[in-house]
């Protein structure tokens, strides 16, 4: 049996969902599977066996804030991973070793095993020159050392799995990658698992959802200065604002929230996960997708798009490339890139019910239409084909590797 080896810093698994969708189809097709991830307080345990999945945490003491708190973090992360890596090699050994980042130096980890002739995946999350530059408004040395180190990980990768197809454009071009080495893998929900869940709370007042993270370039702040110029406007029914995530700004958007005059009509969940995340999402009526355009929310393909879509809920989102590319017309786009503009297109759905019957029909018709988990799953097992081929010296394309395995087979 094939084995792998996984290694993600954002978040532990099965939190992660992307991660521990790609750990469960490659459990499915036979692979033997590995993944090491950070503890958290959700996700203590230090080794555990998951249906089937191997899993090695480690403590991650600190979130970064600033160039110094990066290196920190991600300095500590890369021991903890070195040494657990060791041990997964030791102990079960593993074909490939497949990073996920950020940060774009999880390749220190994985350069010893790549000289013992392990091939080596890198899962494209994040484009992290483009996040520096989104979260501190600026450029200078770290960005150019994040362009270093992203296009060393793309050097070392004998093949790259890309969240969107902007993302492979980048890999083939700022990354140098052959285009038969990259491959797509949207981070879609499986639909036999994500669906709409009863909810028990009353419902008395028009729900406006956000889900995701909270950090200072996802413009949960433009949600809620938005909220706050709706509630002054005449001919809005009411409403509430379900703020699901949390992140680094948090605190700050519950003083914003405040200082608004909409503390009580924001209402922050925190972290959710399984049957009460599914609960909430359920729960909205409007999904709002606040993420301010820049260079980095431009290319990304955020997960509340496939979530929302999943759901049907109708979704209100800004003008950005990849979320207008994947949604067309089953979203509202806000008129212009400020909070104003983003309550102009919530009042529109807020203030009609029918249309936000007729974008929830739109929404969910794109989900089951274009958004098809097990679609990723076999670019997932074509790139690990293709990282075995590139291990052992052939160079046939992806459709000539399939004949040769069909035909051994």
């Amino acid at each position: 049996m094939p084995s792998c080896l996984i290694i993600v810093e954002n978040l532990p698994v099965p939190l992660d969902r992307r991660v521990w969708q790609e750990a469960t189809a490659l459990r499915d097709a036979g692979w033997g599977v590995t993944v090491i991830c950070p503890a958290t307080e959700k996700c203590p345990e230090r080794e555990t066996v998951i249906d089937g999945i191997r899993v090695y945490r480690h403590p991650l003491p600190l979130e970064a804030k600033g160039a110094l708190g990066f290196l920190l973090e991600y300095g500590a992360a890369l021991f903890h991973e070195t040494v657990l890596a060791f041990k997964a090699f030791r102990r079960h050994g593993f074909d490939v070793i497949h990073i996920c980042n950020p940060p774009d130096l999880l390749f220190l980890v994985a350069l010893p095993y790549k000289a013992l002739d392990r091939a080596l995946i890198f899962d494209h999350h994040d484009i992290c020159p483009e996040l520096y530059e989104s979260k501190f408004k600026k450029r200078g040395p770290m960005h150019t050392l994040l362009r270093i180190f992203e296009r060393l990980t793309f050097r070392f990768a004998d093949v790259v799995i890309s969240a969107n197809e902007t993302f492979k454009g980048l890999a083939t071009t700022r990354g140098g990658k052959h285009p038969d080495d990259v491959f797509t893998v949207y981070s879609i929900p499986d639909l036999n698992k994500f669906k709409r869940v009863p909810t028990t709370e009353a419902k008395d007042a028009v729900t406006v959802g956000y889900v995701g993270v909270m950090g200072a370039q996802d413009g949960v702040d433009n949600l809620i200065r938005a909220v706050a110029a709706l509630r002054k406007e005449s001919g809005v029914p009411k409403f509430t604002c379900k703020i699901v995530g949390d992140g680094p700004e948090l605190p700050a958007l519950k003083a914003l929230a405040e200082s608004l005059g909409v503390g009580d009509v924001c209402r922050f969940t925190g972290f959710l996960s399984g049957e009460p995340f599914l609960a909430a999402l359920s729960s909205f009526d409007i999904g709002v997708i606040p993420d301010p355009f820049d260079v980095y929310n431009d290319k990304i393909s955020m997960n509340k798009v496939f979530e929302y879509s999943a759901l049907g809920v109708p979704v209100v989102a800004f003008k950005l490339g990849e979320t207008q590319r994947l949604l067309g017309d089953a979203a509202r786009y806000a008129p212009d890139h400020t909070h104003d503009g983003l309550a102009s297109a919530l009042g529109v759905l807020l203030k009609d019910e029918r249309l936000r019957r007729n974008y929830a029909e739109r929404a969910l018709e794109r989900a089951r239409t274009h958004f098809h988990w097990p679609d990723q799953v076999s670019n997932l097992l074509a790139a690990y084909d293709r990282a075995l081929t590139n291990r052992s010296g052939r160079h046939d394309s992806p459709e000539q590797e399939r004949t040769i395995r069909s035909e051994r087979s």
